[in-house]
């Protein structure tokens, strides 16, 4: 008899995660939510509930490596096995570099960054144990091709492309899988945890959010398609995947169209 597969999604109450999870639980998953929000949690587990999927709620701060711990704790207690983790919690920073204060770069990197390595860290410690396993960590386009104006969520998301990269080839050996999630934007409630000095800067980073090329639950279906595939870099956007080419193809001209972005917020 097949066991059933588990996942544990950080950031699963809303948005993104909270698609995921969904998708996951259609497939057959057991699935465990980890946010910080309680009543967000709390009520996406319970829609999961009665859609028929065994599911359960932790509040987690991914900058807490011991929330991290129990929550991983407590998904191989219940259900013995842990398949997945999607490190997917995260925060936006905007603004011109100069006007990014310490205090910004560190609450974002702490999320963003090192949310995703404490996750992953911990949920290798079970799938180490249990001898398999696939980390997902979902990054950013802007991880790939940083535009102006994000400094520090570039810096954040291409540390997260790196990270998995590293971890890739490391976990490998240990038939723990690895796949790279860089969506460009679309329509979620990212903007609610923006910081930024700049009320332009926040128009248009919400302007950024009504792209609807894609919906979070198609970035959903595609993410688990690339986990039953075991790929490694998963770019759902066409219009991403057009730049990023550029930028490995046509550096300069890649570098132009950053340049007249950047003009537009010197303005």
């Amino acid at each position: 008899m097949t066991a059933i597969r588990t996942v544990l999604i950080t950031g699963a109450a809303s948005g993104l995660g909270l698609a995921l999870a969904r998708e996951a639980g259609s497939r057959g998953y057991r699935v465990a939510l980890a946010d910080i929000n309680e009543s967000r949690g709390e009520q996406a587990r319970q829609a999961l509930a009665e859609q028929g999927v065994d599911c359960l709620f932790s509040r987690c701060d991914v900058r807490d490596e011991r929330d991290l711990r129990n929550v991983v704790q407590r998904v191989a207690r219940r259900w013995g096995r842990l398949d997945v983790m999607i490190n997917n919690a995260g925060v936006a920073g905007a603004g011109l570099f100069e006007s990014l204060s310490d205090e910004d770069w560190q609450w974002l990197l702490d999320i963003n960054l090192m949310g995703a390595v404490r996750g992953s860290r911990m949920a290798i410690t079970e799938m180490k144990r249990q001898g398999f396993g696939h980390i997902v960590n979902i990054a950013s386009m802007a991880g790939l091709t940083p535009p102006p104006g994000m400094a520090s969520y570039n810096v954040a998301k291409a540390g997260v492309v790196s990270l998995s990269e590293t971890l890739r080839s490391e976990l490998a050996p240990l038939n723990i899988q690895v796949t790279v999630v860089c969506p460009s934007f679309f329509r979620t409630n990212l903007g609610e945890s923006l910081r930024t000095p700049d009320p332009v800067t926040r128009a248009r980073f919400e302007r950024l959010l009504e792209n609807n090329d894609l919906t979070a639950e198609q970035i959903a279906v595609a993410t688990w398609q690339a986990v039953e595939k075991k790929k490694f870099l998963l770019i759902p956007h066409a219009v991403a995947k057009k730049a990023w080419r550029q930028k490995r193809w046509l550096p300069e001209k890649f570098f132009q169209s950053m340049v007249a972005l950047g003009k537009k917020l010197r303005r």
